[in-house]
């Protein structure tokens, strides 16, 4: 226990309390070590975890604060806050009509090129007004935030220009300003070429390196740079290109890499050292095997093959099962995973990855924190840790894949403060 430290939050009697304790991040048999403790409890002191164990040892000792909080969780499941590491948050409309197309045999790409997709998104922004972007976005990461979601990496995308991109990002900084969630901005200005470069695709290219990139750090919008490195999108050197030029403005790398096919996004992941490499259906086994050397993270999005409708789904075990750093995530956007539900996507691991209550869990705390840049601060409860905590309607925590498509969230902390309850 801290000295000194007056406890405004104790949350005692735990029925299962899943610290993450332990490996940084949690790879191949470690993913499965959820470090769980039964009867726990966890004490907090402002912001700060100050204590985290047996409920009997704990609770007898703290110096409780005046105005203090007491929650008896007997019965129930409490681990950290989730965090997603890939999203989408900000866009104008949704995309619904082309959901109904899919439907009707239409395919990702064939919708592009009719118009639709990511450049039918784009349209829409840069008509719309932020106080419009805000009203929505502030929506979507509320809505997070009801399933047990604590911190969120966020990405422009839907701009494509200079000013459209700094208008989505302000609308993050705003986010972040007013709203108990934590946003981590992401830079997508290389999410897809806008109609009016159609025909001049090395001049967006160039755009996005000396015009964009040094405007969105100017202003420091952003922490990472993302790029979508596909075929008929941006080739691996032209991806290589506008990371190394992010970086040199200190923004971080991630990479869109190995969705629809194979093209060597994951190999420059691995080659850049990115942040994260997000998608990987497709990832080669060479692209494994370089990423189980790297550090950085594989953040899978198995909701998104499940809303197009695809049978293919990244090689989750052969990746765990090689020591690559596996993460989960929504891809919470408009147009291929239209959710906002983490414990959805943790069904999804299990049905379509194949991976454990155990594995998925690491997936979205210590893991994703790691994603995000965040490994020191957040995913785990310990002491001297930020206090995101999620308790669940639950005695077992294997009932969050098993119980699927229903929201078991009962309350959510965030920076030591109650900010949802059922």
């Amino acid at each position: 226990m801290a000295k000194n430290k007056k406890i405004t939050l104790l949350i005692k009697n735990i029925g299962q309390l899943v610290t993450m304790q332990g490996q940084v991040p949690r790879r191949g048999k470690d993913l499965a070590d959820i470090g769980l403790i039964e009867n726990g409890a966890v004490a907090v002191s402002g912001d700060e975890i100050v204590a985290v164990g047996n409920s009997d040892e704990i609770a007898g000792k703290v110096d409780l604060a005046e105005n203090h909080t007491v929650i008896s969780a007997e019965n129930q499941v409490v681990t950290p806050g989730l965090i997603d590491p890939h999203t989408h948050p900000v866009f104008a409309q949704t995309r619904e009509m082309e959901f109904e197309m899919r439907l009707a045999g239409k395919g990702y790409m064939e919708i592009a090129e009719a118009g639709g997709g990511i450049r039918s998104s784009v349209r829409s922004l840069r008509e719309a007004e932020p106080d419009e972007l805000y009203a929505r976005a502030r929506k979507t990461v509320n809505t997070l935030m009801a399933y047990g979601v604590t911190s969120i990496e966020a990405k422009s995308g839907y701009g494509l220009s200079t000013e459209a991109e700094i208008k989505s990002l302000e609308v993050i900084a705003r986010l972040n300003e007013n709203e108990a969630m934590d946003l981590y901005p992401t830079f997508l200005g290389a999410h897809e070429v806008p109609d009016e470069y159609r025909d001049r695709h090395e001049e967006y290219v160039d755009l996005v390196i000396n015009e964009m990139i040094p405007a969105v750090a100017e202003r420091k919008l952003a922490l990472f740079c993302d790029v979508f490195c596909e075929d008929g999108v941006f080739t691996v050197d032209e991806s290589r290109r506008i990371l190394q030029a992010a970086e040199k403005h200190g923004m971080r790398s991630k990479i869109h890499a190995d969705e629809l096919k194979s093209t060597g996004g994951a190999e420059l992941a691995a080659e850049l050292g990115a942040l994260s490499a997000d998608h990987l259906v497709y990832i080669s086994p060479k692209g494994i095997d370089l990423l189980a050397k790297a550090n950085t993270v594989a953040v899978l999005l198995p909701g998104t093959s499940f809303a197009l409708g695809l049978n293919e789904a990244a090689p989750a075990r052969e990746m765990i099962d090689k020591g690559v750093i596996v993460s989960l995530s929504t891809d919470c956007n408009p147009g291929s995973s239209m959710t906002e539900s983490l414990p959805m996507i943790i069904s999804l691991a299990a049905l379509k990855l194949k991976m454990t209550a155990a594995e998925s869990l690491a997936a979205v705390t210590v893991n994703a924190a790691c994603a995000i840049g965040r490994g020191d601060t957040l995913g785990r409860l310990e002491s001297g840790l930020t206090a995101d905590i999620t308790i669940w309607d639950m005695k077992d925590y294997r009932e969050l894949p098993y119980h699927y498509g229903v929201n078991m969230v009962k309350m959510v902390v965030k920076n030591g403060k109650v900010v949802v309850g059922r």
